[in-house]
């Protein structure tokens, strides 16, 4: 598992990165049922998470970003299911994603499991043009906003965890749509969808009796654009409070911080800094909260370890 993760930083230092088409996230490790949807049920618990990601702030019309997923394991052995909200608006244009999860895993040891992940949904994108500040308030190319058909798209991903690691490839949109709109003048084609392949692993090693380590790893690829990883490392005190650093190779460094304000309910938030000539000098950094539950079905059942995934 080390070997991997080393092998895979290396990997991704060794070449640039830029904004890719979908979302980024400081807490991707929290985000997990978005790009894969082999993760849905992997907490033995009914686990509700929403964030909240208000990019480059001070920056007109820069990005701001909401998911909200939930997945469960099923009565069925082996089988979880889950659903993910996607709302993203950079500028006028807003973008926005449903999509369904299942995913059936297999126990590799006692301790280890391999699950693989199905995804489906539904793509909506809309232009807000009555947002734009025009210098001709009257041009009639602006008169209207734009909205494209409901699109439909299907990935899979696969999930190898146990309780101290993890690693996961995925592939969440394999179809790359035109997002077409009906106007005045005819058919429009505002964007097309790009495939994006990810990778992801983490693990959590022992420090001493109170405090522990806990590095991530995300990298994004599509065609057309270099390579793109976030490198996480926080350490975790008393399984309550937690504290790191994170580096986006080509645009950002940040930090974070969580706390477990019970056995179920999450907390974290961080502030990222964009680094690039472009950016650098025209916003006052990136902010991201999140919140996560977990259910647990029977009173009398508690978490019998902290999950650390």
């Amino acid at each position: 598992m080390k070997k991997l993760i080393i092998t895979a930083f290396i990997f991704l230092l060794a070449y640039g990165a830029q904004a890719q088409q979908d979302a980024m996230f400081t807490h991707y490790m929290f985000n997990t049922l978005a790009v894969n949807p082999a993760y849905a049920g992997s907490r033995d618990a009914l686990t509700v998470t929403g964030l909240h990601r208000s990019q480059w702030v001070s920056f007109p019309g820069a990005p701001v970003t909401q998911t909200l997923t939930l997945h469960t394991p099923l009565a069925f052995e082996n089988t979880g299911v889950g659903l993910s909200f996607v709302n993203d608006k950079i500028g006028p244009v807003n973008k926005t994603s449903f999509y369904a999860d299942f995913s059936y895993k297999i126990k590799i040891t006692k301790k280890a499991s391999l699950a693989f992940g199905l995804k489906g949904g539904l793509n909506l994108m809309n232009n807000n043009l009555s947002e734009l500040n025009l210098d001709d308030a009257a041009d009639p190319s602006f008169a209207a906003n734009i909205q494209s058909k409901l699109l439909p798209n299907f990935g899979f991903g696969m999930y190898y965890y146990t309780d101290r690691y993890y690693v996961g490839l995925s592939v969440p949109k394999l179809l790359e749509n035109d997002f077409i709109a009906n106007t005045t003048s005819g058919g429009t084609n505002l964007t097309s969808e790009h495939r994006h392949y990810f990778f992801i692993a983490g693990s959590v090693f022992d420090l001493s009796e109170n405090i522990k380590l806990k590095p991530t790893l995300f990298l994004k690829m599509t065609n057309g654009a270099p390579v793109e990883g976030d490198v996480t490392a926080s350490v975790i005190f008393n399984d309550k409070f937690s504290f790191g650093g994170m580096f986006r190779t080509g645009d950002g460094v940040g930090i974070l911080a969580g706390i477990n304000i019970t056995d179920q309910f999450t907390l974290g938030y961080s502030f990222d800094w964009s680094f690039t000539n472009t950016t650098m000098v025209y916003n006052g950094g990136s902010h991201e909260i999140m919140l996560r539950y977990d259910f647990i079905y029977k009173a009398e059942e508690k978490i019998r370890s902290p999950r650390y995934f």
